[in-house]
């Protein structure tokens, strides 16, 4: 199965974020990945319920500090902090999808990258992560760790994460994990 992160906000969002939100996740739909998310407020809320919506499993990867939060998938009790509990989430995942956010969300595209993970950044979101492309428009250094993808059009990442899904399983072969 795979699985992709979604990095984004975790506080205010605006009606335009929602319905970015809202045509990523119904393009994603195509490749039906899970869906691993650091928790369950702010536009991550909108993720679930969306992913939840559509009939894509969730997974929680919670910090201490909200652990008790009640959540409509899979919750993974980290005993981390934030940075921490991203350390864990982006390291499970297949790739990571950021929708908007500020640092916290920054943090977690940077995870992927020196992880090796194909990072997929949704630009004009009106938030910090928008500034990604300005500062790093080919990789986040020199060393080309990882792809990465920007566009602004919120299905056409989506689509790109999908058509990246099935690279990934023609490299890995049959019986691979």
């Amino acid at each position: 199965m795979f699985m992709v992160a979604v990095a984004a906000h975790s506080g205010e969002y605006s009606d335009d974020n929602v319905k970015k939100v809202s045509s990523f996740m119904s393009a994603l739909r195509e490749c039906s990945p899970m869906v691993l998310l650091g928790g369950y407020w702010g536009l991550m809320k909108v993720v679930a319920d969306l992913a939840r919506a559509l009939g894509m499993t969730t997974i929680f990867f919670l910090p201490i500090e909200r652990e008790d939060v009640e959540v409509p998938g899979i919750p993974i009790r980290t005993g981390c902090d934030y940075r921490c509990r991203s350390v864990i989430m982006v390291r499970s995942c297949d790739a990571v999808a950021v929708l908007g956010g500020a640092v916290g969300t920054m943090i977690e595209a940077f995870l992927g990258y020196v992880m090796g993970k194909p990072v997929y950044v949704l630009t004009g979101t009106g938030m910090e992560s928008d500034s990604l492309m300005d500062a790093f428009p080919h990789a986040f250094d020199r060393r080309g760790l990882a792809p990465l993808t920007y566009s602004d059009d919120p299905e056409a990442l989506a689509s790109a994460i999908c058509r990246g899904i099935h690279v990934r399983a023609r490299q890995r072969g049959p019986g691979d994990i």
